[in-house]
């Protein structure tokens, strides 16, 4: 570790006025006074020890720690219990925590009582574990109780399960002749029946270190019955268990869908997608100001912004702000204008709000969101007058695709460059689409599905920024409209929306590695005109996903091995 760190002198104590005025009147009479000042001068003054020792101050100096002296620091500090210095250090350490570092820093952190450092460190090591368990020295060097527990932790973070099995194979390999005898215990930290049959039979079954050991053949036994058929646990009259080899993880990532158009009107659910079971969860937080639709949603942080709504009966400029650490709700700033059929995207923590109708006319006119200030700010107008268009924030730009003019639907798009405060007009689509769907992933920004003006598509286009060129993608399975979009586990999802002119629960999941559409759990509720909007690293995640895990019948997993099968066909 390197790197230091100045501690400040701590904050002088102070007490309020009635303790002080107690305890002067205890000092005044003498009560239960225990020890006597002596000055120079012959005076003697009786005090109460305990109060006199807890208002000296021992740490009066500015200390330098850095990363030779801070465990000798905390040593110290936690003996005599200095508390500000201890804090000081594990703000130190907490500053310099890396992918080859954090795992040093938590046993530091458990060595020395250090409880909320301890805490991060964990959060840390379960984000970036699949990093961890590829880069860090540290891992490779630890014993096979610690690298067992971390494997078997169900908050790590993995969005597929073969991630776990390369991580146990590569710490035996940094060591192969002493560790190759610990593979069942690492194998049986593998949640086998997550992953493909394909996969378990080519990469796990048939390994080297796996084939013919006698400890690993019960976990493979298991794995082949799981991943071979859908009958796992009781029979079907009963009620079925998912063995802990399917178990799901818990997610680091969690999407939110607010709001939306239900039952001729506009509604508060809210619903949360645990993507590990493959669930959808209603979260019970309302917001109150009401039901919205035809709104979006931004993310900063723990904050979801919805804004841009229609509460059934105006389009208004107020804006919500749900907080889902602390499930609560607040409002902010409202935006200059009203904007229905809004365009929002996030860049830099800034939020972006382009076009939209404000009762009277199309917008072309944007503005910016600082939650830092909770100001808005106006900035350049867009080429083109839109509303019921699409926002995305891709490598530095935001980016506006199709929309509604007033008079016709739009094929065009443009991006904003915030350094120069400039819009710039992009290759059109190849198709025009009102309320249209769009989302930066990867290296490219897809657009999908909507009204053309004359119906609902079903075709999805992929823009690339580097060539200026759109391209087509594969169809969605069906055409419907005013659905959200969100990205999640690298998997695109679209919820929702308008299916034969009637709400639907529907949802359905694009994977751009292999270019196939795939149906998802239905949500609980069918609407339209919602907006959907990820969140990741929430520290109380478990409060919005499924539970009891072991009553998940992975259906997930099934649906997994549908899609291999599928595209194993000759």
């Amino acid at each position: 570790m390197s790197g230091s760190h100045t501690a400040t002198a701590p904050e002088e104590m102070t007490l309020d006025r009635e303790t002080s005025e107690a305890l002067w009147k205890m000092l005044s009479s003498g009560l239960l006074c225990d020890g006597l000042i002596k000055t120079s001068d012959g005076g003697a003054f009786p005090v109460h020890r305990v109060v006199m020792a807890s208002f000296i101050r021992v740490y009066k100096r500015v200390i330098w720690v850095g990363t030779e002296n801070v465990e000798s620091v905390l040593e110290v500090t936690g003996y005599l219990y200095v508390s500000d210095l201890i804090k000081d250090c594990c703000e130190f350490l907490h500053s310099i925590m890396s992918l080859g570092k954090c795992i040093s820093i938590d046993k530091v952190a458990k060595r020395y009582n250090c409880f909320v450092l301890e805490s991060k460190t964990y959060r840390y090591r379960m984000q970036h574990f699949v990093e961890i368990s590829k880069r860090s020295e540290e891992f490779f060097k630890l014993e096979i109780n610690e690298v067992e527990s971390l494997l078997s932790d169900e908050n790590v973070n993995v969005v597929r399960e073969k991630s776990v099995w390369k991580a146990a194979l590569r710490w035996i390999e940094f060591n192969p002749a002493n560790r190759v005898q610990h593979i069942a215990r690492l194998l049986s930290c593998v949640r086998t029946g997550l992953v493909d049959l394909d996969f378990f039979v080519k990469k796990i079954q048939t390994h080297r270190y796996v084939a013919g050991n006698e400890a690993c053949k019960p976990i493979v036994t298991d794995s082949l019955r799981f991943l071979h058929g859908p009958s796992v646990g009781a029979r079907n009259d009963q009620v079925r268990t998912t063995p802990a080899l399917a178990r799901p993880r818990i997610p680091h990532e969690l999407m939110f869908v607010i709001g939306g158009w239900m039952n001729g009107g506009p509604t508060t659910c809210i619903e949360s997608y645990d993507s590990q079971a493959d669930r959808w969860v209603k979260v019970e937080s309302v917001d109150p100001a009401g039901p919205q639709a035809y709104h979006k949603c931004a993310v900063i942080g723990y904050d979801i912004y919805v804004i841009g709504d229609f509460n059934g009966q105006d389009f208004i400029r107020s804006v919500h702000c749900f907080n889902a650490h602390t499930k609560t709700w607040r409002s902010i700033t409202p935006m200059h204008v009203k904007r229905g059929y809004v365009s929002v995207a996030v860049l830099n923590d800034i939020i972006y709000v382009m076009r939209g109708f404000d009762e009277r006319e199309w917008q072309s006119s944007a503005e910016t969101f600082d939650y830092r200030n909770n100001q808005w700010t106006v900035i350049a107008s867009m080429n083109q007058q839109r509303s019921d268009a699409c926002a995305t924030a891709h490598n530095g730009y935001v980016y506006v695709t199709g929309g509604f003019s007033g008079s016709e639907c739009l094929s065009s798009a443009e991006r904003y460059d915030p350094e120069f405060d400039q819009w710039t007009a992009i290759a059109s689509m190849r198709y025009r689409r009102s309320g249209i769907a769009c989302i930066g992933f990867r290296d490219s920004i897809y657009a999908m599905g909507r009204f053309s003006g004359f119906f609902k598509l079903i075709s999805v286009e992929k823009y690339s920024p580097e060539t200026n060129t759109w391209t087509l993608l594969p169809n969605m399975h069906t055409a419907w409209s005013n659905f959200a979009v969100a990205v999640i586990d690298n998997i695109v999802f679209a919820c929702g929306g308008l299916q034969d002119e009637s709400e639907t629960n529907r949802v359905s999941c694009y994977d751009p590695s292999s270019e196939q559409w795939y149906d998802a759990t239905s949500m609980n509720e069918g609407r339209s005109a919602m907006a959907a909007c990820v969140i990741s690293g929430l520290p109380n995640v478990r409060d919005y996903v499924s539970y009891p895990r072991d009553n998940l019948r992975g259906e997930k997993c099934q649906k997994i091995l549908d899609i291999f099968k599928a595209n194993s066909r000759p």
